[in-house]
């Protein structure tokens, strides 16, 4: 498939859950894009706070989690690059791999407040359309002229990666919180048991 209007949606996905997938399939609807990726961050600087799960791990739940569901996709271009996992990269491969598309990037209301000091951040607002999702209450900074901004309101599902890596290390139940395919790869592989 060669999207003509893709949608980058990035994360570290340790471990992808239905809010992620309730938010990707509605900004796919929303924004009348051909496809949302879930990009899987091979190296999340800002995350060095706690051990992530090996990269090839997290892709292959995010691929678990978007398999069946029609113009949703995992990605692992990330991955493939190696190294540290900055937006702009991301755009330049997928522009590489589809010069066509028109590339919009998802980001979090909290996490558009910081974009002029991204890496490279010149380049990514001549590169891609910012998409700005917010969840309840949360209010949308302004951004200076130079971003091209869509704003997207997406569910609000009380679900988070580091509440599921509690619960599967105290032994809770994490059933509905993520599909099956991802609950079961992360019993089978004794994920999360250390509390990380």
């Amino acid at each position: 498939m060669n999207p003509a209007r893709l949608a980058v949606y990035g994360g570290t996905f340790d471990p992808p859950h239905v809010g992620h997938l309730a938010a990707a399939a509605h900004l796919r609807w929303a924004l009348r894009v051909d496809e949302v990726r879930l990009v899987v961050a091979n190296d999340p600087w800002q995350k060095r706070e706690r051990l992530v799960t090996p990269a090839a791990q997290r892709f292959e739940l995010v691929r678990a989690a978007v398999e069946g569901h029609e113009g949703l996709a995992a990605s692992d271009v990330e991955i493939r690059r190696g190294g540290a996992s900055f937006t702009i990269d991301t755009v330049e491969a997928l522009r590489v791999e589809q010069p066509e598309a028109e590339i919009l990037v998802v980001v979090g209301a909290d996490a558009a407040s910081g974009l002029d000091g991204w890496h490279r951040a010149d380049e990514l607002a001549a590169a891609a359309t910012i998409v700005v999702t917010n969840r309840g209450s949360a209010r949308t900074p302004e951004l200076s002229p130079r971003w091209g901004v869509e704003r997207c309101a997406v569910p609000d599902l009380d679900v988070s990666s580091t509440e599921l890596r509690r619960r599967v290390a105290a032994g809770e139940p994490i059933d509905f919180l993520v599909p099956d395919a991802v609950r079961s790869r992360i019993t089978d592989w004794g994920l999360y048991r250390g509390g990380r």
